[in-house]
This record gives C-alpha cells, structure tokens and sequence, in this order.
C-alpha cells in the first residue's frame, strides 16, 4: 500500500540525499495504518517534488523524547552542526495529542 505525506522541503532533501531515514509522527489512526513494506510518497512543501520510500522498520513510542534517544541525530534530519531537542516536534505537534496517541519512527529507505 502507498500512503501519501507532505514534508518541509530540509527534510525532503535529506531523505533525497540519504541522511534522514527516520520520519517521526504522530502515531494517530492514520499513522496506524502504516505496514513494514509500505510505500510513502513524500511531497516537498516548497516545491512539490515527490520522492517514494519503503517502510522497513517502525518504531513506536511514548513521546519524542523517548524517541530521540535511539536515533542518531542525523538520521532524524539534523545537522551535524544542530542540536537536537525533541521540543522542536511541538511545531508541528500538540502536547496533548502526542500524550493520547504516542509518537512513531518509520524506519525508511529510499527508492530509486
């Protein structure tokens, strides 16, 4: 099955050049539905390129803090040069939703 997801155009483009390899969401109904072998077809925000991906892992779990702590920096779409804080999720995501569904970690690979 393909699921299709929009991303900022910085994390588009480190997937599209291999860095990031895990997508972090909201494990809401939607997210659920998500399988190992799945397709994602991301699109850019910006430019409205689209890249397709193969779910091979998934990772679930509490909070975003729970899942920065298994993850390298990069391979969640940091810079080496960032620090990263799972607070920055809170743009995208409200508290009380990330208390009542939990969060998720695609494991992703790029397809060519």
């Amino acid at each position: 099955m393909t699921f299709n997801l929009n991303l900022e155009h910085r994390y588009f483009v480190s997937i599209k050049e291999g860095q990031k390899d895990i997508e972090m969401r909201l494990y809401n109904e939607k997210r659920r539905q998500i399988s190992i072998h799945d397709h994602i077809l991301f699109s850019d925000n910006s430019t409205k390129e689209t890249i397709e991906v193969e779910v091979i892992g998934i990772h679930v779990y509490k909070d975003f803090f729970e899942l920065y702590k298994h993850f390298e920096k990069t391979r969640l779409g940091y810079y080496t040069d960032e620090e990263p804080n799972p607070k920055d999720m809170n743009v995208f995501y409200k508290k009380e939703d990330i208390n009542k569904y939990g969060v998720v970690g695609f494991e992703i690979r790029l397809l060519k």
